[in-house]
């Protein structure tokens, strides 16, 4: 469970544009079908995977807290990044966002966009600037 630290911050509105122009992708590419039959099945792949994505846009939530941005499964928290362990961060194709990428000092994550661009933006500007200030010599 989340602790009531956390749930003072709300997490971030879904957003399913990324899904849906999946599942948009995938009805188009059969206008190709009297081509190559062969189009059915990456149709079918990306179908299956913007169904994918909007099941996880509707299950998973970023939430900000002052240390960590915390993804959660409604409200059970899978995993925490720390502020402090963040290398990089970029937003892909913004205003128009599409995928999300941030490097810890462990590992990339990259992750497609199912949540609300601007305010993810605009929180990780604002956290990830005073963590590097505080943690910068005078």
């Amino acid at each position: 469970m989340a602790s009531a630290h956390d749930l003072q911050h709300p997490p971030l509105e879904p957003r399913f544009w990324v899904p849906l122009g999946l599942v948009i992708l995938a009805t188009a590419t059969l206008a190709l079908l009297p081509l190559w039959s062969g189009v059915r099945w990456i149709a079918l792949v990306i179908g299956l995977f913007g169904v994918f994505l909007a099941v996880q846009a509707a299950l998973l939530r970023l939430r900000f807290s002052d240390t960590a941005l915390t993804v959660s499964r409604r409200d059970t928290v899978i995993r925490e990044f720390p502020y402090s362990a963040w290398i990089n961060w970029k937003i892909f194709w913004f205003p128009f966002p599409v995928l999300f990428y941030f490097r810890e000092t462990n590992s990339p994550h990259l992750l497609p966009m199912l949540f609300d661009g601007r305010t993810l933006r605009r929180e990780l500007e604002q956290r990830i600037k005073s963590v590097r200030e505080a943690s910068s010599p005078p």
